[in-house]
């Protein structure tokens, strides 16, 4: 199979704009030519990745089980760039760190903008996925370091702990009235959720809440970011869960409010792992005690 890291680019393009004009026109590409591109990895792959429609294109069934991979082939592209020009210029010290976007929110973004004001010199670059994706960005050797929910966890990797949150519920008061918190399972149970997709950590922790009253978790609405999911709250689709930190970073209607909950189902722990082998050793190694000395809750020591 033949792929190329245009095309590649262009598939991501195409499913972000939901138009193979407008990602053609992005990419300085004749629209002609981007259609071939893709028709031409269809074949190649005997499966329709988009399906076209009046006003654009999206994704079919397979096309969205194989844009996964797809990602995955254009984050080692730019590494393969980014790294050959880092050995160009005699620098080595470049580290891809893979994160979930309330880790990255509420810690990841703080404790690595310290350490570009103490080691300025060392790339850092953030890979923002679902926790199970990111541990098979780790195990395909696409980053170096992962940071995800420990409850999500399926790698028989080492496991340093990192940091905790938790979820609150996230309402409008001008659609539900809820008692003062905190809310415990049962208060969940009759209120329409507005919940993150399949692999993330949220949708775990809903779905062995429900599971332990011996329900099902079915969600009408599922999307695949807190801003998505706020938007919907706000309009009174439903409420939402979400970290406090994250919530108070992307609130802007005074009428949006949270309740903490009850028990300790909606408590996560996100652990850090990492894989040797592509990074300069060093700097790894430094980035990672860097990460872990800075934890919150730290048992053992850092690994180096």
């Amino acid at each position: 199979m033949k792929i190329d890291s245009t095309t590649v680019s262009l598939v991501l393009l195409v499913e972000e704009e939901g138009s193979i004009t407008r990602a053609a026109d992005r990419m300085q590409l004749a629209v002609a030519a981007a259609s071939k591109r893709i028709t031409d990895l269809e074949t190649q792959l005997d499966t329709r990745l988009f399906k076209r429609q009046a006003h654009g294109v999206r994704l079919t069934e397979a096309g969205e089980k194989l844009l996964a991979h797809i990602k995955q082939i254009d984050n080692l592209t730019q590494r393969l760039r980014s790294d050959a020009r880092a050995l160009s210029h005699g620098r080595g010290g470049r580290i891809l760190i893979g994160a979930p976007k309330a880790a990255v929110i509420q810690f990841l973004a703080a404790d690595l903008a310290r350490m570009h004001r103490t080691d300025p010199e060392i790339q850092l670059q953030v890979v923002e996925e679902n926790s199970r994706i990111v541990q098979q960005l780790l195990r395909d050797r696409v980053i170096d370091v992962g940071i995800f929910e420990k409850t999500s966890g399926f790698m028989a990797l080492p496991q340093w702990n990192y940091r905790r949150d938790e979820l609150h519920l996230i309402y409008h008061r001008q659609h539900f009235s809820l008692r003062p918190g905190p809310l415990g399972i049962d208060d969940l149970l009759a209120l329409p959720i507005v919940s993150l997709g399949r692999g993330s950590a949220i949708l775990s922790s809903l779905t062995r809440a429900y599971e332990s009253r011996g329900r099902e978790f079915q969600s009408r609405f599922t999307v695949s970011g807190f801003d998505t999911m706020l938007a919907l709250v706000q309009e009174g689709v439903g409420v939402g869960l979400m970290p406090p930190g994250v919530f108070e970073r992307f609130r802007t209607d005074d009428d949006m409010l949270s309740e903490a909950l009850d028990g300790d189902w909606h408590r996560r722990s996100y652990v850090l792992s990492f894989i040797e082998g592509h990074a300069q050793q060093q700097t790894l190694h430094h980035v990672v005690n860097s990460l872990l000395r800075r934890s919150a809750f730290l048992e053992d020591p850092p690994p180096y």
